[in-house]
């Protein structure tokens, strides 16, 4: 073993004393709600296909092309990705440029625009990709208590918050942040689901932001993302974003099946989602349970017996995985349960039933 090998395995000995240890397991889809998890067949809890998508035959069938062979830059924009574009900006009114990853579109943007000399407020619960993005700025960085449009101090350059918190299932009254600053938004857990016509909860609640993130790896099934916002900041990303001008394009046939899905994002599919969604949560309460938030994402706080809890599930046929620090705060350990309109009532009815038995 090299010394520095070794320092690699003392620095997993430490994750693993501190039961933060993670592994890979192998899903292979058998329908929209069923797979087989490492070989057993289970009912998937935990998916963020929130439109049942994912493996719709159309969705599918559209997969076609090749790849970019390279940055859009350089090689060019294929019509499909225009096509894409074009889509979501009939549907959201503004223009819009595609990244490969939500990750790829909150560090570019957000590395773009927090410039040296201002001053940048974002939620304490953001993602990840949002506080990297930030790292990567230049500008001043505040962390913001959580929800509260009272604590936003005096002097901000921009808020970065998103519209359905990922781990908390909670959706913020955007009206009642401060209006001078910019706003950025992630919609990557609403956008599809939620709000006239699916376009989030920005737009349900009547609020304009200066820049938007959605994804299609969520509701829409697939994989990649965008920005959306006004015509410059789409031109300064071209222009200035990193994690668009040196990467390779999306593939062809990915960003076909997005453009496919859009279409199939129907307010029946969203309705049905808000069904399974209110009949969850109210298996839940009846267990006596009292989960987070009020949307699709419906996350059950049990702190260190999350891994027992979970486990407890799998033994039972249902998927979804305890989440852990550093994703939550140590102590506030849950059951992260996502509901899907390809959920039927009797799938929702077992998931409940199987917690119950696992408690």
């Amino acid at each position: 073993m090299t010394e520095r090998t070794a320092r690699w395995r003392a620095r997993l000995s430490d994750i693993s004393a501190h039961d933060r240890y993670r592994t890979i397991r192998t899903l292979t889809p058998l329908s929209a709600t069923r797979a087989l998890l490492d070989g057993r067949e289970v009912l998937v809890a935990c998916s963020n296909d929130y439109l049942g998508l994912a493996h719709h035959p159309e969705v599918l069938a559209a997969a076609r092309g090749g790849g970019s062979t390279g940055s859009r830059l350089i090689s060019g924009a294929r019509p499909v990705h225009r096509a894409l574009e074009e889509a979501l900006e009939r549907w959201l009114d503004r223009r819009v440029l595609l990244f490969n990853s939500g990750w790829n579109a909150n560090v570019g943007l957000l590395a773009t625009v927090a410039e040296a000399g201002l001053t940048f407020g974002s939620d304490a619960l953001v993602h990840a990709s949002i506080i990297d993005g930030l790292r990567l700025g230049k500008a001043t960085r505040r962390v913001l208590p959580h929800g509260d449009p009272t604590a936003v101090p005096a002097g901000l350059d921009a808020l970065v918050l998103e519209t359905l918190y990922s781990m908390d299932g909670d959706v913020p009254d955007l009206r009642a942040y401060p209006t001078e600053p910019w706003l950025f938004v992630d919609e990557a857990h609403a956008l599809g689901c939620l709000g006239p016509g699916g376009r989030g909860v920005a737009a349900a609640q009547g609020v304009s932001p200066d820049g938007l993130v959605g994804t299609f790896g969520k509701a829409l099934g697939g994989f990649g993302a965008f920005v959306a916002g006004p015509e410059a900041l789409i031109e300064l990303l071209v222009n200035a974003a990193r994690s668009f001008v040196f990467t390779t394009a999306l593939p062809e046939g990915v960003v076909a099946m997005a453009l496919a899905a859009l279409a199939l994002a129907t307010d029946e599919r969203r309705e049905r989602l808000q069904a399974n969604t209110a009949r969850f949560r109210r298996n839940l309460r009846e267990l006596g349970w009292n989960p987070l938030g009020e949307a699709h994402i419906v996350p059950l706080v049990v702190g260190p017996e999350a891994l027992a809890l979970a486990a407890g599930l799998r033994e039972r046929g249902v998927f979804a995985p305890a989440i852990r620090w550093p994703t939550v705060a140590a102590g506030q350990e849950r059951l992260r349960f996502t509901v899907t309109a390809a959920h039927s009532d009797g799938e929702l009815d077992q998931i409940a039933a199987a917690l119950g038995r696992a408690q």
